[in-house]
């Protein structure tokens, strides 16, 4: 008779989303010799956070605050607009330890910081140039083409915004 174990729980050290889709790119090289690189194995001894979904008018001090309760913090880099150099709504926590950071997922990923819900995903490590938005305009790019207005987070998204402004000066000239 063969058990079949099944996990109702998820790992708590699993690759983020972002991390699996931007190594399925790297997996498919032209080289046969080199062996791709999984996605476990540069998490596997992670000690860098992602932390995203935060309000534009969160502080690093209300981040260090929040997160030094699951350990001492190496390092925290806030995520900036690209040309503005003003918060957009992330950040990377480095920790001294693996264990720490996976403290720190267990018990305060999905929590709520300034009337938002955190989302904190292991990171493989923060580098230089990744503290900046991939958005067009600078920022993230969700940011870009969301039609809700948050006002935590700006506002309206910006390519809504614009055709929104566009939209209202064609009504207002009577076109």
């Amino acid at each position: 008779m063969s058990l079949l174990a099944i996990n109702t729980v998820d790992r708590l050290d699993r690759p983020s989303a972002y991390y699996v889709s931007k190594n399925k790119r790297r997996r498919f090289n032209d080289r046969e010799d080199e062996k791709p690189e999984e996605p476990d194995d540069k998490l596997k001894n992670a000690t860098t956070l992602y932390v995203g979904n935060l309000s534009f008018y969160t502080t690093e001090e209300q981040i260090h605050e929040l997160f030094s309760k699951c350990g001492e913090i190496k390092r925290l880099v806030m995520g900036l607009d690209r040309f503005n150099k003003t918060p957009c709504g992330f950040c990377f926590v480095e920790y001294y330890t693996h264990q720490d950071a996976l403290d720190c997922l267990k018990y305060i990923g999905g929590t709520k910081l300034d009337e938002r819900i955190i989302r904190a995903d292991l990171d493989p490590g923060f580098e230089e140039g990744r503290q900046f938005g991939r958005g067009k305009s600078g920022g993230q790019v969700r940011d870009e083409y969301r039609e809700e207005y948050d006002p935590g987070r700006g506002g309206y998204g910006r390519a809504y915004d614009e055709q929104r402004q566009r939209e209202e000066d064609e009504y207002g000239a009577g076109r």
